[in-house]
């Protein structure tokens, strides 16, 4: 509630306690005379969110964003309080800083939140800074507690103070005070928001160009045929390689038999189009009205000759994404099996003692995501070796990657990892049905995207895989981790990376602008594809400012490796990590949004328009999705995308004041 500036190379803001809690019993006491009495155990909880406008022209008369929330708790119920604050704090110590005002309005809601301290209410006020000897510190009333807090680091400060009240006659109170740091850690928050996104039948529309011998059919209503044809742009009637089983009432009021619909649906495919595969999508309809997909599968495969693979990517999912997961999960099953002892597949035979510790241990080395699945270091490091017939080679390890992209971005993975002496056995998807990998326990896998984690898990449990918890290759950054994991894994010491990447960002900055447009600038990011956080720590590498990243799903042992990255990438850049808030309520992140008014909000479609119409700059976080963005040479479509909106009203404003000129 009260802040003083600190000018070094930055702005830091502190509170300043002292001053707070003198004015917040002078606030108890005036509200005694007007009808606030509460009660012994109700609780008053001020909470303070300092913003400020960056870059600022000077320190004096430099605006702040202060943002307020207060309730008063009385047995459950939420009473008003009084609507107006006004303090002022002399901080004349040294001659440092002369004066500082603060004038705001203080309003509640019924039914706020204090357990994770939402800001359902809040209220924009000015600070005018005035400093008489040209550099503003702060210098009385400081809480150890709270340190330096940087607008370029993090722009939440809270500070709760439970008022208990002691007495009702004296009027005596006592003040308990928690300071909450959100500096130099990961903070997790969990909200219970809607989920405004898109189907996850959406990941027909580029699996059935990744699986190329394949045929989807999608088991729901006419809205998801609408869907697919308006949404994605595809349409039915043009005869992709994917169609509608529409149900209508007779197959909800199972007035007809499931089996044979679909059973003359499957052998009309096949006399069409003869595919490899048929992949059954299901969706909520099928969940509602119970269609057992399952057990109807492996009768008609044996029928028709043709494999079926059943994967049920509905609604019910926390992000699009997540169909992909799905349908991947369900593949895994379909994967023929890893041969122990074929002749022709060479082996690895760990030394005994490894044998022995894992018969002890069970499956302890997969348990924890933190040991990255690399070998114990000692003696008997590197001691694998092949077993043939007659011949023994060079050590030779099966790598399996899990993740659609296009073929020209997996040949760039295969090829950074073939440099570092690394060969990819296979791909889950693969392009053709034929070539689905072996799996079993002598194969490493190594995921893609962030939203795969139902595939890494049925990996390990089903067909006993390693799995790499590593990052994403989604930028410079994420590909050069990601390949320095794996080669970590596999016992080899990678070579060129650094220079690889520096090169790329050497690349980026004299080739584009677009890393001197993104410097200083802020991003919020709502939720919706699960790409967030891998987008999130690019861009602060970038040089932004990442005010909250909203994530509809968090699977933290799957993203382990990410998220350690992220801390790790801004501790280099000496910023502040972000705030983390999975499955964000919508309502509460407009009303940040609001307040913070960051430079760019990447959300979904269902709220661009809106935040548009009300002066916030947007990006659609499906076109990350469909774009390219892993690997070194991608970077550039990132920012392209990123910078995309900042440009389009940098151009508007140059073209305002050049018409605004000739009249």
């Amino acid at each position: 509630m009260f802040f003083l500036a600190k000018q070094t190379s930055k702005f830091y803001y502190k509170m300043l306690k002292n001053s707070f809690k003198y004015s917040l019993k002078s606030f108890l006491m005036s509200n005694s005379n007007s009808g606030l009495n509460p009660s012994r155990n109700s609780t008053l909880t001020v909470t303070a969110l300092a913003v400020p406008r960056w870059p600022a022209p000077s320190i004096e008369g430099s605006p702040l964003s202060l943002c307020i929330t207060s309730s008063v708790w009385d047995k459950g119920r939420a009473s008003m309080v009084r609507p107006f604050l006004q303090s002022h704090q002399e901080a004349d110590k040294g001659g440092v800083c002369s004066s500082l005002f603060f004038t705001g309005k203080l309003t509640t809601r019924r039914k706020t939140n204090t357990l994770n301290k939402r800001i359902l209410t809040t209220t924009n006020a000015t600070v005018a800074l005035k400093d008489s000897n040209g550099v503003g510190s702060a210098s009385s009333g400081i809480s150890n507690s709270l340190g330096d807090i940087s607008p370029l680091l993090s722009p939440v400060i809270k500070e709760e103070v439970i008022y208990h009240q002691g007495d009702r006659n004296k009027g005596k109170g006592e003040f308990q005070e928690n300071s909450i740091k959100e500096n130099g850690e990961l903070v997790f928050e969990c909200e219970t928001g809607n989920y405004h996104t898109f189907c996850p039948i959406s990941c027909v529309s580029w699996l059935y160009q990744k699986i190329e011998d394949s045929f989807f059919l999608v088991i729901g209503t006419k809205t998801c045929g609408y869907f697919l044809q308006n949404a994605l742009g595809v349409m039915i009637f043009a005869e992709p390689r994917y169609a509608m089983a529409e149900l209508e009432e007779s197959d909800i009021s199972a007035q007809l038999n499931d089996y044979k619909e679909l059973k003359r649906l499957c052998i009309q495919i096949k006399q069409d189009r003869n595919p490899s595969v048929i992949v059954w999508i299901g969706t909520c309809t099928t969940e509602i009205i119970k269609m057992d997909l399952e057990g109807m599968a492996p009768i008609l495969e044996a029928e028709i000759g043709i494999p079926i693979v059943v994967a049920r990517a509905n609604g019910l999912d926390y992000a699009f994404t997540q169909g992909e997961d799905t349908v991947l999960a369900a593949m895994v099953a379909h994967c023929p099996s890893s041969s122990l002892a074929s002749d022709e597949t060479p082996l690895l035979s760990p030394p005994l003692e490894e044998v022995h510790a894992k018969k002890k241990d069970g499956n302890a080395l997969m348990s924890n995501p933190s040991l990255s699945l690399a070998f114990d270091k000692g003696e008997d490091q590197g001691l694998y070796h092949l077993r043939t017939q007659n011949h023994q080679g060079p050590t030779k390890n099966k790598l399996v990657l899990f993740g659609s992209l296009p073929s020209t971005i997996a040949n760039q993975l295969e090829l950074e990892l073939k440099r570092q002496g690394i060969e990819v056995s296979g791909w889950l998807p693969s392009t053709r049905y034929a070539d689905l990998p072996a799996l079993g326990e002598d194969v490493y896998v190594c995921g893609i995207n962030p939203f795969l984690s139902r595939t890494a898990t049925t990996l390990m449990r089903r067909r006993k895989c390693k799995l790499i918890s590593a990052p994403f290759p989604i930028g410079p950054d994420g590909t050069r981790a990601w390949i320095e994991k794996i080669c970590s894994v596999f016992g080899i010491t990678p070579s060129g990376l650094d220079e690889r990447e520096q090169q790329v960002w050497k690349t980026l900055k004299e080739s584009t602008e677009y890393l001197n447009i993104l410097k200083g600038k802020s991003v919020f990011f709502m939720g919706d594809n699960l790409l967030e956080i891998s987008l999130a720590r690019f861009l602060i590498r970038c040089g932004m400012i990442v005010y909250e990243i909203g994530i509809p799903y968090m699977d933290k042992r799957f993203q382990a490796a990410e998220l350690a990255l992220l801390e790790k990438t801004c501790y280099e850049m000496n910023v502040n990590c972000p705030r983390i808030v999975e499955k964000p309520d919508n309502y509460y992140q407009i009303q940040r949004i609001k307040e913070l008014q960051p430079d760019l909000v990447i959300t979904g479609m269902a709220h661009a328009n809106p935040l548009e119409a009300r002066g916030i700059t947007t990006k659609w976080s499906v076109e990350f999705t469909f774009a390219q963005i892993h690997g070194f040479t991608n970077a550039k479509d990132i920012l392209e995308l990123v910078t995309r909106p900042l440009r389009r009203n940098k151009n508007l404003e140059k073209n305002i004041t050049v018409m605004s000129g000739q009249l």
